[in-house]
């Protein structure tokens, strides 16, 4: 007589994205962000991702020395508030703030919050941009704190922060290191200059990536971005139009939840035990050719 596998209970996560347009007061957006964590916790979720950068515009679109005065430590003023909201609302919530971490050194860093307000855990990020528009290398030195997954109350988090999301190395690390989910908070847009077709394939390539980053890791996948025009403060350029479409997919890069191009709070629910029914049947990790492997540590193999 065949005996078969009882189905596991599912372990399952609610989540809230706060995708918003950004203004030029801290104190105003860092308002809307905690009145957007409320909404979100009322409404059941138990996870909350904000976008890269929340807390001001993106000021990468050009090299200037004044913007380095919008760093600040961890902890250190947005980490409170953040902490203080997971604490009332009893939520964990990923943030991001421009960290000063010295005299001269400073980086990108996504911050955890526990559901007691505890910090959980910092990432910096490890993939800095220097593009048009994009000018992150001016500001930010790469992280140093590696890909190591975040415990928390809701589960172990591998949190990247935007460029790292066209990566695969990047996630594979984060999930052979136990991530149960993979969360990229961030900034991206459309240079204005770009026609529809070109803005099209630019979205559609980035939410592929990231989904088949969830399939080849059997891994939930929660993008982030921010919404709404910014001008170039130096004029140098269009600006950017940041293109929204937050989404939260699952462990077959099936899409659980997607926004549009408005302010929004995006909610979705997965299933972390799935990634465990997945292995057994799709066994990537068994299966991985971990000796031959050794060419992914060059640079370019001649």
């Amino acid at each position: 007589m065949r005996r078969e596998t009882p189905p596991m209970k599912p372990r399952l996560l609610d989540i809230a994205l706060i995708q918003h347009a950004r203004g030029d007061g801290i104190d105003a957006n860092n308002a809307a962000s905690r009145r957007a964590i409320a909404n979100a916790a009322n409404d059941g979720a138990k996870l909350i991702v904000l976008q890269e950068l929340h807390r001001s515009r993106y000021f990468c679109q050009n090299e200037n020395p004044d913007n380095f005065d919008l760093a600040e430590t961890v902890p250190g003023p947005s980490s409170a508030w953040l902490s203080s909201a997971a604490r009332e609302h009893q939520v964990v919530i990923v943030g991001s703030v421009f960290e000063r971490r010295a005299t001269g050194l400073y980086h990108n860093t996504a911050v955890v919050l526990d559901s007691d307000g505890s910090l959980a855990g910092r990432y910096r990020k490890m993939h800095i941009p220097d593009d048009p528009g994009f000018h992150e290398k001016y500001y930010f030195t790469p992280g140093d704190l590696g890909f190591t997954p975040i415990d928390t109350r809701v589960g172990r988090l591998g949190v990247l922060v935007c460029w790292d999301q066209w990566f695969p190395e990047a996630a594979r690390l984060m999930a052979l290191a136990g991530a149960e989910l993979l969360i990229y908070p961030t900034a991206i847009g459309w240079d204005r200059s770009d026609d529809e077709t070109e803005q099209r394939r630019q979205l559609n390539a980035w939410i592929n990536v990231q989904r088949g980053h969830a399939i080849a890791n059997q891994l939930p996948v929660v993008a982030c971005n921010r919404v709404g025009h910014e001008a170039d403060p130096g004029g140098q350029t269009q600006g950017i139009d940041f293109w929204g479409n937050s989404f939260v997919c699952g462990q077959q890069g099936e899409l659980l939840a997607l926004a549009d191009t408005r302010e929004q709070i995006l909610h979705a629910r997965v299933d972390l035990d799935r990634t465990e029914q997945l292995r057994r049947i799709w066994p990537y990790p068994r299966d991985r050719r971990i000796d031959a492997y050794a060419g992914l540590t060059k640079r370019c193999i001649d």
